[in-house]
């Protein structure tokens, strides 16, 4: 009979959080199709995570050679997603996700339409003649045509810009996120009928992200449950699936593999990561216990042992990392040193001396 538990590991593996681990940055990327990528330098970890030989210029090649793009996408938040893929992604998600991040502008900040057109002649035209400029110098652009918008205001608007298709991440300097106009990052491509964008999203999906429900997915892209069945109807074929606790899990026939511990047993991860962020209907078979207190979310990010929460879990980037986990319940020696063997590897992504750190 199939758990929790169960449930968790096949995730472990399909996301490549357990061996076999993904050959590439760019590998993990298709395969998850999106990853959420709103902090940066923890987001570089969730991908090269993933792969045999982590190793974070392989996503900074990628972004710099614009193979993979930084933006917002699927809900009102940045992803990491290829080039190849962002354009029928946006095109199916962002009619859902726009009137979120227009509504914030204009009933939050006042924004008329006169003044949005505006910024965005502004801003397009700006990268137009100089591409790869960052959030302050196209604040600086506002200001010089008249428009003062800084802090939560220009996040807004770019992300309105990102879903509209005008603009994406340029190449990032030294290490800070730049945007470029979007027609000039990624090529060109055919649209596609909206059922086989629905169809193309419900596979990888479910092959990248399962086992899954229908209302993870619907939740992960911000669309109807209706428009998820039409996708899932024209690719049920090519999934497998079977009920748990009332729920249908839809997944790639060959994640019904037999399960097994996973390989390597310990991670250490933002909150953000699809393995927590990639589900909302069944997010918490991560804990199988019920270890996790309900309610508000927390902050921190996420212990794991066995595909299990085993503690929140802070990150401290100075002249070493330094990783503090607060255990939901006393931890086994075999546990901590799965945790320790997890920080080491953190630790050599980063190049730095690591510290683990157990709270009481």
């Amino acid at each position: 009979m199939t758990t929790d538990r169960d449930i968790a590991r096949r995730r472990l593996r399909t996301q490549r959080l357990a061996a076999p681990h993904a050959d590439s940055a760019a590998d993990v990327v298709r395969g998850l199709l999106a990853v959420q990528a709103e902090n940066r330098g923890q987001a570089g970890w969730a991908v090269a995570c993933r792969t045999a030989r982590p190793d974070a210029a392989e996503l900074a090649a990628l972004l710099d050679a614009g193979e993979v793009v930084r933006t917002h996408v699927l809900r009102p938040t940045w992803h990491f997603a290829a080039a190849a893929d962002i354009g029928w992604l946006l095109e199916l998600t962002a009619p859902r996700v726009r009137p979120v991040v227009l509504r914030q502008l204009t009933d939050l900040h006042g924004w008329t339409t006169d003044r949005l057109d505006r910024a965005t002649t502004l801003v397009v035209d700006a990268l137009a003649a100089r591409p790869d400029q960052d959030r302050a110098a196209l604040a600086d652009v506002l200001a010089e045509g008249g428009i003062t918008a800084g802090g939560q205001e220009l996040m807004l608007l770019l992300g309105l810009l990102e879903l509209d298709r005008l603009v994406c991440s340029g190449r990032e300097r030294d290490g800070t996120h730049t945007y470029a106009r979007f027609a000039d990052r990624v090529p060109a491509s055919v649209p596609r009928e909206r059922d086989d964008a629905l169809a193309e999203l419900a596979l990888r999906y479910f092959t990248g992200h399962g086992p899954a429900t229908e209302r993870d997915l619907a939740y992960w892209a911000t669309l109807t449950l209706t428009d998820v069945r039409r996708g899932l109807a024209e690719v049920r074929d090519r999934l497998t699936s079977f009920t748990h606790d009332g729920r249908t899990y839809w997944h790639a026939p060959d994640a019904a593999a037999p399960v097994f511990a996973p390989e390597p047993q310990a991670h250490l991860l933002q909150l953000l990561d699809e393995m927590y962020r990639g589900y909302q209907d069944s997010r918490m078979v991560l804990d199988a216990d019920g270890l996790v207190p309900r309610g508000r979310e927390s902050a921190l990010g996420m212990a794991l042992v066995d595909g299990q929460l085993v503690g929140a879990m802070r990150r401290t980037v100075g002249a070493r990392l330094r990783l503090e986990v607060l255990p939901y319940r006393e931890l086994r020696p075999g546990e901590v040193a799965a945790l320790e063997e997890a920080a080491a590897r953190y630790g050599r992504y980063l190049g730095l001396e690591h510290e683990l750190v157990l709270r009481a």
